[in-house]
């Protein structure tokens, strides 16, 4: 047993009688290197940990939850923790659904979450590391300058436990490397972001990230707004990673029982086409989310939330399925410990198709290829379905990538967008988030633009 799981032990065993504890503990380290014009410009090392306490007191209304955190292990830290949290449940509102998460008998997947190469490769070689990629921009064809090139990584222990029997520890580890570029010519600048990511530093390709920012700069150059029309859009696999992510928080069985997405009655009806099926797998490694338990401790499991186009589901943690009366799904998510669980995706992809990207563009013959999207936050609503979002991409003519568009808007509905999905890729990218990426068209979209 590692110390912050005996530590987590030690507080659990302080329970009165009248109560239930729920102790959610991490520790970890993180680096950040940022270069700029041949030199390290920003290095920080750091170390952090800390609990967050829940406290449950029954009543005959329902139950009153007191919470509290400290950032620091340090046992007066802790100690004051424990009896805010006590406090605090004093003086909560009652809710009859409330109630801690206790063990449903589904063991937890294998994982591999770690690569020790986080821990072992010397600072030196990952300053080398991302000096390199900043001088392999700077040198490209075509490239101005380089805005910063950066590397990151952290690893961190969590644990989980409960007077409930919850048990539940994990460490993980991540790395990143990414570079913003500036290509010019004489019709102005663009700016093209690269990015890898993997468990360890191992795992990252300096001449890919390079060649990514590179090519999403370059090939915007000389870009101008499109007219308006109605069209194929071809989203790529950072596009639709963030459609995905998009479309996971309308799967939350907590914005169902919340009456806050637009899938909310609607299980066992097609709500896409037949080429989507979305699933929400934390077992599988590949993906950045991936992990043995969810946020309380439960194990995680694959969720197949829509299948060949008909809503079979959503994801719950212990609160949000006993409204709704069911069980959880081991879906509960945490935002670390200051935060208490709720219901959401955390390792969202769509079953891939058979063709790669550029067979897609092929076969939309005309349309436009949506690279990157902005303003999610203020033009998507995933309670009403209404979706405008700014973007950048290039026009398809004849099957192939014409010239670049820029200043324009791609606009729909949510459930529209997904029942006017033609093609799904096969082209899988493991990107950092709650989803994976790949290319896929959508029918019908509104492109605004000149």
């Amino acid at each position: 047993m590692s110390e912050l799981a005996s530590r987590v032990e030690r507080i659990i065993d302080r329970a009165t009688v009248h109560e239930s504890i729920e102790v959610y503990a991490s520790s970890g380290t993180e680096v950040e290197i940022r270069a700029y014009e041949g030199r390290i410009e920003n290095l920080a090392r750091a170390s952090s940990s800390g609990i967050g306490v829940r406290i449950l007191r029954e009543g005959p209304a329902g139950a009153r939850v007191g919470v509290a955190w400290a950032g620091s292990l340090d046992d007066d830290a802790v100690e004051r923790a424990v009896l805010e949290a006590r406090d605090n449940s004093r003086f909560a509102s009652p809710d009859e659904f409330t109630t801690f998460a206790s063990p449903d008998g589904v063991r937890p997947a294998s994982l591999e979450l770690r690569d020790d190469a986080v821990r072992t490769t010397p600072l030196d070689d990952k300053i080398a590391l991302v000096l390199g990629v900043e001088q392999l921009a700077r040198h490209a064809e075509r490239i101005r300058q380089v805005e910063s090139a950066n590397y990151s990584d952290y690893e961190i222990e969590t644990v989980i436990g409960s007077t409930n029997g919850i048990r539940a520890s994990s460490t993980r580890t991540g790395a990143f490397l990414s570079v913003e570029a500036i290509a010019s010519d004489s019709s102005g600048d663009q700016t093209g972001w690269g990015l890898v990511a993997g468990r360890g530093p191992g795992a990252l390709d300096p001449t890919r990230v390079v060649a990514d920012a590179v090519s999403r700069a370059t090939r915007l150059l000389g870009a101008r707004k499109p007219p308006s029309m109605r069209t194929t859009a071809v989203f790529s696999p950072r596009s639709t990673a963030t459609l995905l992510a998009i479309v996971g928080s309308a799967l939350s069985g907590d914005a169902v029982v919340r009456g806050r997405s637009i899938f909310a009655g609607r299980e066992g009806v097609d709500v896409a086409s037949t080429v989507v099926s979305v699933v929400d797998d934390p077992t599988d490694s590949r993906h950045f989310g991936a992990s043995n338990y969810d946020g309380e401790g439960i194990a995680c499991r694959r969720n197949v939330l829509i299948e060949a186009g008909r809503l079979n589901g959503f994801v719950y943690d212990t609160v949000a399925a006993r409204r709704a009366g069911t069980t959880s799904t081991g879906g509960a998510v945490r935002g670390g410990i200051a935060s208490s669980p709720s219901a959401g995706c955390r390792a969202l992809q769509l079953l891939p198709g058979d063709e790669d990207g550029q067979a897609i563009i092929r076969s939309v013959g005309t349309g436009v290829y949506v690279e990157s999207v902005s303003g999610v936050h203020s033009g998507v609503n995933p309670i009403s379905g209404d979706f405008s979002v700014g973007f950048t991409g290039l026009m398809i003519r004849n099957g192939e990538l014409a010239e670049p568009i820029r200043e324009a808007t791609v606009a729909s509905t949510l459930q529209r967008m997904l029942l006017d999905v033609t093609l799904v890729g096969s082209d899988l990218e493991w990107l950092p988030g709650l989803a994976a990426g790949q290319t896929i068209a959508i029918n019908g979209v509104s492109i605004g633009g000149a």
